[in-house]
């Protein structure tokens, strides 16, 4: 490890895939091509829900904040990785880490509470469809969308400003891409152990009991759509819960294979391997996983894409 004379290094060294170097040209090219997809897809899903009327209930609404959530969220991790990947120098600045794992950690809290609101949400259509626009109206939703954000900036803010008070010793090395609060505690040196269980009790209150909620959501949703006589009504139902459902599990298995567990329990390899898949693929899959299994989004996108090219004619 290298070693320095103060007790937060100027700047850290990402040490990535440093022993499987044959890996960072794909990775890279992967990057280079998922990243703007992921972007233009959740500018897409943003615009089609802004500008559409049809679009314009709480389930696009959360579905917007999504996208948003999404863009920053990957925003926040991959250029610096592409930077890393495209050069020798495989450094960030204390201040770049710092900043890294703020944004990245209120991305990532507020994911997971706002995964939870669409799931009640879809219960409240689906289950109690005559109250729905009574229990979410406008000022109902904006409330808590904002409460979600507030939540997730909190927790981001509060576990990682501890984080970064733990002492490295002199140590300047991340066997990471980026900088994530389980890796910086597990690099850290000296008595951590409140820092693990601090860590461990915080991400069961934001990823194991949003799920919970999620699952026993699904649960009545489930029962509800079983007694819809008419077809299409239970195929509408299912294919705008399926989606949902699909992005939960995308994000929620990563996260809680990451987060559940003690930092010096986690392998070498699993940080990277996860924060690429709850950082880069299921923001980058979001947009096409509601567009391809949902009608209303699907005819909206194709109205856009007309409106653009007939205007350009």
């Amino acid at each position: 490890m290298a070693l320095i004379n103060k007790s937060h290094p100027e700047e850290f060294i990402l040490l990535g895939f440093a022993d499987r170097p044959w890996l960072e040209l794909p990775l890279f090219v992967i990057l280079l091509i998922t990243y703007p997809t992921a972007l233009m897809g959740n500018i897409a899903i943003i615009l089609v829900c802004r500008l559409d009327p049809r679009l314009h209930s709480p389930m696009y609404f959360f579905l917007t904040n999504l996208s948003f959530l999404d863009m920053c969220y990957t925003t926040s991790i991959v250029p610096q990785m592409l930077f890393n990947l495209g050069s020798s120098k495989k450094t960030i600045s204390y201040m770049g880490c710092a900043v890294q794992l703020y944004f990245f950690h209120i991305m990532g809290g507020t994911e997971c509470l706002l995964l939870a609101l669409m799931s009640f949400d879809r219960y409240v259509a689906i289950c109690r469809p005559l109250h729905y626009t009574l229990i979410m109206n406008q000022h109902i939703c904006i409330l808590l969308v904002a409460t979600v954000w507030l939540t997730g900036m909190t927790y981001a803010i509060s576990e990682a400003s501890v984080t970064l008070r733990l002492p490295l010793c002199g140590l300047n090395k991340l066997d990471h891409l980026l900088c994530e609060i389980p890796v910086l505690i597990k690099t850290a040196c000296g008595e951590k152990g409140v820092n693990e269980l601090t860590l461990s009790v915080v991400c069961i209150f934001m990823l194991a009991v949003p799920l919970c909620l999620i699952l026993a959501s699904y649960a009545c949703i489930g029962r509800a759509v079983f007694k819809i006589k008419s077809s299409e009504g239970r195929k509408k139902a299912f294919g705008t819960c399926s989606s949902h459902l699909i992005v939960v599990f995308l994000f929620y298995g990563p996260a809680i294979s990451m987060y559940l567990q003690p930092p010096s329990s986690i392998s070498r390899d699993q940080p990277k391997f996860m924060a690429l898949f709850y950082g880069v693929v299921t923001p980058t899959l979001n947009p096409f996983i509601y567009t391809l299994r949902n009608k209303d989004v699907k005819e909206a996108l194709g109205n856009l894409v007309r409106s653009i090219f007939s205007f350009e004619s």
